[in-house]
């Protein structure tokens, strides 16, 4: 039975949903004004595994993560490029959906964005004022009543009156607290502006995520997830809106995946000490990313260094290599509930303790060692027995998706120093070593196995060809 940690009730619990069989899950993607980081590749992978294996579990997942494409940090960006804002974000998205290829994140099932529910967000804000819970400042913009939502601050644990004396919110005379939020900001010269009942202008932030996913999901949900850096104020004030609006519970299970630190600091924009996925992924293979992701727990700080990218790319190789020269199985039901094995029962009870995923792959390194030991033994129904769940389980973490010799080859892989045999130079003295065998010329055969070893070269012999890769 799985359990999750929930960030509104900070306890683990069995998880239950609304609709049995069915999983509504909303998490807040991308403002796309710059490349996605690291940082964006650990919400999306987080939140990726928890799909794919709440639908190996047997869930029909519905799945919807957004993107904010209006913003004030992409008003900036663009008026900084000089250039079209919708010029901008469609560049990033771009980016981004590159991205989410490169490391094998399934699609969600819809990916709104902001600007497409402009129609929505309004009438969710009428809402709010004919309740009541919002005003219109003297300034024009309409905000939130925070004071009039009693239970403002369950998920973060802040308290209203803690808030106002820490001062940690900016003084706004157009406001008549200075915590409200704001719901609807009045145009501004120069900046893109929709009609509504209150003048021209453009939604808040925050009001934006609630009326995307009230409308995708409808409410109650299931899971909303995100980032610990949105818990608070962003998803406080997603519950305010959406739960003043609707009169009702907005979401049953809140979950938060931890920062990413870079040394050991936050990593920050702001600071500058961050990383792009596209910059990784230019010297490590996607998997390994992933890997590297995955090894934390999702609630836990992640540190990003390279040396713990070298942990991750050093296990995926003993993976790949106890994978050499078999063959992908046709796994025909991928469902959890099909498969009696006992390491398989150890993956799903480490999954089922709130997405343990670093259990997870201690399960995928017990059984690519015991895939070794049969294959010394040359047992080929235990080679079988293992290699089929070894894949199945890698494939609900999103890893062994690659061909085992083409991993191991990567050049990213590897630090291919100056002089160093191409692959192509490589398949031509194995070629000729192969003739030589053939040939009965065992001194040649030795000899460019010799070269090849010089290169840092591992060549195979199997029963029917010979596999190589560099060390």
């Amino acid at each position: 039975m799985l359990h999750i940690y929930n960030s509104l009730t900070k306890k683990k619990e069995k998880f239950i949903p609304i609709e049995p069989g069915k999983v509504r899950m909303y998490v807040c993607g991308m403002t796309v004004y710059d490349r996605a980081h690291i940082g964006h590749a650990r919400v999306m992978i987080v939140f990726d595994i928890v799909a794919r294996y709440l639908r190996t579990s047997g869930f029909e997942v519905n799945y919807v993560r957004n993107i904010t494409d209006i913003d004030d940090k992409i008003i900036q960006r663009a008026s900084e490029n000089n250039e079209n804002i919708q010029t901008l974000t469609a560049r990033y998205i771009q980016d981004l959906c590159k991205n989410s290829n490169q490391l094998q994140i399934i699609p969600p099932n819809k990916e709104p964005k902001a600007t497409e529910f402009i129609a929505e967000i309004i009438t969710l804000i009428g809402q709010l004022l004919a309740k009541n819970y919002a005003y219109q400042g003297k300034n024009g913009d309409v905000y939130f009543d925070v004071h009039q939502f009693k239970p403002y601050g369950l998920l973060s644990g802040k308290q209203l009156e803690d808030l106002r004396a820490g001062e940690r919110v900016e003084v706004n005379e157009d406001k008549k607290n200075p915590l409200d939020f704001v719901l609807w900001k009045m145009t501004k010269p120069n900046e893109p502006a929709w009609d509504s009942p209150w003048g021209l202008g453009r939604p808040g932030w925050h009001i934006e995520c609630s009326a995307m996913s009230l409308y995708e999901l409808g409410s109650p949900f299931d899971i909303h997830g995100g980032g610990q850096d949105l818990q608070f104020p962003h998803h406080e004030n997603e519950i305010a809106q959406s739960e003043a609006a609707t009169g009702h519970k907005f979401v049953n299970y809140w979950m938060h995946n931890g920062f990413v630190r870079i040394n050991d600091e936050k990593m920050s924009k702001s600071l500058g000490n961050f990383f792009t996925i596209e910059e990784v992924l230019s010297h490590y293979h996607p998997e390994v990313l992933r890997y590297f992701i995955l090894s934390s727990h999702y609630r836990s700080p992640l540190n990003y260094s390279e040396s713990q990218l070298e942990t991750a790319k050093n296990a995926l190789t003993r993976m790949y290599g106890a994978l050499r020269g078999i063959p992908v199985p046709k796994i025909e039901n991928k469902l959890l509930n099909s498969w009696d094995h006992s390491l398989m029962t150890r993956f799903c009870v480490a999954m089922d303790d709130d997405f343990n995923t670093p259990e997870a792959l201690a399960v995928l390194n017990e059984t690519r060692r015991e895939l070794n030991n049969a294959r010394e033994k040359n047992d080929t129904q235990q080679i079988d027995e293992l290699a089929n769940p070894l894949y199945l389980m890698g494939n609900i973490l999103g890893l062994l998706n690659a061909d085992p010799e083409e991993f191991l080859r990567d050049s990213r892989q590897i630090h291919i120093k100056e002089n160093q045999l191409s692959d192509q130079q490589i398949e031509q003295l194995i070629q000729q070593r192969i003739e030589a065998r053939k040939n009965k010329n065992w001194s040649e055969a030795d000899r460019i196995r010799d070269i090849l070893k010089e290169q840092n070269i591992t060549i195979e012999d199997t029963v029917t060809k010979t596999l190589w890769r560099r060390s």
